[in-house]
């Protein structure tokens, strides 16, 4: 069972919290450890405890996390104590799942452990390079610029997918109507003119042909056809989630034209703001590395990185490396890299890459949506042209007989 409680913190301030424990006994006991000054108590039975026990309508996006980093270095740095920054993001969120995540992490900071351990309590949530720059701010003493930061690494990679996402969105959303169209058409407008075809008694092209059988199949097959393409897009789904499937799709998307070029640039841009960020931070060089590959999502740049983690333990260049995987890495990489380790200030260095190829995927975002428009045009007018000569050619060929 949960029992919730008003207490008086260390400092003075005042918080509400909830701790679950099998009996009030249980309670008092593992809520001494917090050493605050207990007020009220109150019991309460059922479900809803937990880390498990969260709406599924409370989902924590990136953005609430970088706004609560954000936040919480101002309230830092304007000389709030942590417990107390922590207090005013639980008042100040309006999700259920991120009060409650505050509310806890106020009551583990409160027991004694440190606010990088709190963090690593939630990894599903807080990911590793949130908790590592913590960790590293709060080891330094500058746990308010750790969290800037993080708060700008995280708000940099976030600004750049959601440009990729969007510049995708409008040729998938094409797409999706166009198929929908054909299936529409191809069940309820082409039986009607194979009807008129067939009173006519015409010899009919290949082409009309191939439509009025696909146009049969259609009609007559309409619900199983319509499971099958919905089962088409579940299997796609699902199949890019396995392994198999991701392993395909990541070497695929860095060798379509104009797209792989945004994607090994986005990629680039990735890898150089987040090892930049843990290096400044102060996170050890192999640490920094091993963290950064587990933030990048594409298999064959995970590759890369676990390749430059034992370069790295191993004391030597991390430019070699990354001249090797010109393929994917480009050569202003290696030559930045290369000048940051000779004149020591790498994360400078991956800093100034970060930001070119941030500024280069958000021009080639742009002009994406300006090339995908004349070429979507093209392809709608052909489909629509096969279509129209296919079903139109038969009826020219009834007039010269007449």
């Amino acid at each position: 069972m949960k029992y919730y409680f008003t207490a008086i913190n260390k400092d003075g301030s005042k918080y509400s919290g909830d701790i679950e424990a099998v009996n009030k006994s249980a309670f008092f006991n593992e809520f001494k450890k917090t050493g605050a000054t207990l007020i009220s108590v109150k019991e309460k039975k059922g479900l809803g405890g937990g880390k498990a026990g969260f709406s599924l309508f409370s989902k924590i996006k990136t953005i609430d996390k970088i706004i609560f980093a954000r936040n919480t270095a101002n309230m830092l740095q304007a000389g709030l104590p942590l417990s107390r920054a922590l207090g005013v993001a639980e008042r100040q969120a309006t999700k259920p799942k991120l009060k409650d995540i505050f509310r806890k992490l106020n009551i583990s900071i409160s027991s004694g452990k440190t606010f990088y351990e709190s963090l690593a309590e939630y990894p599903k949530i807080f990911p590793t390079v949130f908790i590592s720059m913590v960790k590293s701010g709060e080891e330094s003493g500058n746990l308010a610029q750790s969290l800037r930061d993080v708060s700008i690494q995280m708000e940099k990679t976030y600004l750049l997918q959601k440009k990729i996402k969007g510049a995708m969105m409008y040729p998938a959303i094409i797409f999706m109507v166009m198929i929908i169209v054909a299936f529409l058409m191809m069940i309820y407008v082409v039986p009607r003119l194979t009807k008129t075809f067939k009173d006519l008694k015409t010899e009919l092209p290949t082409s009309t042909k191939v439509i009025i059988f696909v146009s049969d199949f259609l009609a007559q097959n309409a619900l199983l056809s319509f499971a099958g393409l919905i089962g088409l897009i579940f299997g796609i789904y699902y199949l890019l989630k396995t392994s198999f499937g991701k392993n395909i799709m990541n070497s695929l998307v860095i060798r379509i034209p104009v797209v792989s070029q945004i994607v090994i640039e986005s990629n680039s841009a990735r890898t150089a703001r987040t090892l930049s960020s843990l290096l400044s931070a102060g996170v050890d060089i192999v640490a920094a590395v091993k963290i950064t590959g587990e933030v990048l999502q594409n298999n064959n740049y995970k590759r890369v990185l676990k390749k430059l983690e034992a370069v790295v333990e191993k004391g030597e260049p991390m430019s070699s490396v990354f001249e090797k995987e010109f393929k994917i890495y480009p050569p202003f990489v290696t030559e930045m890299v290369s000048v940051g380790e000779e004149t020591g200030k790498l994360s400078e260095m991956l800093l100034g890459v970060a930001t070119f190829y941030e500024n280069e995927v958000d021009q080639k975002t742009k002009d994406l949506s300006t090339i995908i428009e004349p070429v979507l045009m093209v392809f709608i007018g052909g489909a629509v042209g096969f279509f129209a000569v296919s079903m139109i050619s038969p009826m020219y060929s009834v007039m010269n007989n007449i």
